[in-house]
């Protein structure tokens, strides 16, 4: 369902995003991924459980991941709200924080397997597909 990018590959763009209410509190994860003509191939939200705001957008960004690979993306042009997330997995910011370094360990390994990747932060209001799903699981879970 993807769609076959410059060089052959098939690119996917991934937005994602997570959330809890409290921090740590009830969270969600969101990922919609389409091609980069814009046409939603897959979306997908769950609820994990207790996590802070930054251990489930790693998780969200992990899901959109996992579900590109399956739909065969060999590149992906990933996009989420968080400055913070984006700026660890670019090695822009170190992480520090220990429940966090498994999760950004965990995306490098993954993110390697592709052919071509980025990943940049958007506001919130440009990334409102993803959070709508995740405030959606919220409200269902």
């Amino acid at each position: 369902m993807s769609v076959q990018g410059r060089a052959g590959g098939r690119h996917l763009v991934v937005n994602f995003d997570g959330g809890a209410r409290g921090n740590p509190g009830p969270a969600a994860i969101a990922a919609v991924l389409s091609t980069p003509s814009g046409k939603v191939v897959d979306e997908h939200s769950e609820v994990i459980g207790q996590a802070t705001n930054n251990v489930a957008e790693y998780r969200a960004l992990l899901l959109g991941i996992e579900r590109a690979r399956a739909l065969g993306a060999t590149k992906l042009d990933l996009i989420g709200d968080s400055e913070l997330i984006v700026r660890q997995v670019r090695g822009e910011y170190r992480v520090k924080d220990a429940g966090l370094k498994p999760l950004h360990a965990r995306v490098a390994g993954e993110l390697r397997d592709f052919e071509r990747w980025s990943i940049r932060n958007v506001p919130r209001d440009e990334n409102a597909a993803a959070d709508a799903l995740v405030n959606a699981a919220l409200d269902a879970g």
